[in-house]
């Protein structure tokens, strides 16, 4: 089995002045082969922290334009002879400045925006889709393929999302994936499997 942990929106020092505490030892605990970094890292420590746990696969969010702006906007990757899409969900510049001026004009995108933003960058046939960018957790399958959101690792005051990472088991040609929230919040669990759809914003 391969357990690679996910991670995005770590938002260092823009949002947060640090990593969450429980984010090293929740990759620790499980034994991770690799960390993937969906985006909006903001600085380069971020990585450096985040390696000393297992090897860093990131790329760029709307956020890493300056520090970071080496990454790449979409990787494939091979686990397990499965195909990992990993997008941070912003679309590239063209398609955020859209979604900010819709926002300015209408309010927020809703949720089916995000996904299928990430979902459109990759055309070509993939077993999973690793996104961030919204900030809401998503551990779903459509049509047999991971559509997962590990949610944003930082307490993201004034909203109620507790900051969450995630998981994702690679077997037998097979991948599931985890939600692990690093703060208990009303009826929210610790770890949550698969669930249809997790804390979606109206």
């Amino acid at each position: 089995m391969c357990i690679l942990g996910v991670i995005a929106d770590t938002h260092i020092p823009d949002r947060s002045k640090a990593l969450h505490p429980g984010v090293l030892p929740a990759f620790k605990q499980a034994g991770v082969e690799a960390i993937l970094h969906a985006g909006d890292i903001s600085t380069p420590r971020v990585i450096e922290q985040l390696e000393t746990v297992a090897p860093v696969i990131a790329v760029l969010g709307n956020r890493d334009w300056v520090r970071l702006r080496h990454l790449p906007l979409t990787r494939i990757l091979d686990y397990g002879g499965l195909k990992i899409g990993m997008t941070h969900g912003h679309g590239g510049l063209r398609a955020y400045i859209h979604e900010k001026l819709g926002f300015l004009l209408k309010g927020p995108q809703p949720f089916s925006y995000f996904v299928n933003t990430a979902i459109k960058m990759f055309p070509e046939e993939v077993d999973a889709v690793i996104f961030g960018h919204n900030h809401a957790p998503l551990n779903r399958l459509e049509n047999g393929k991971l559509i997962f959101n590990p949610g944003s690792a930082w307490r993201q005051v004034p909203y109620s999302l507790p900051p969450s990472v995630g998981l994702l088991r690679i077997a037998d040609g097979k991948i599931e994936g985890e939600i692990v929230y690093l703060e208990k919040t009303g009826n929210t669990l610790g770890r949550v499997w698969n669930p249809p759809l997790l804390a979606m914003p109206k």
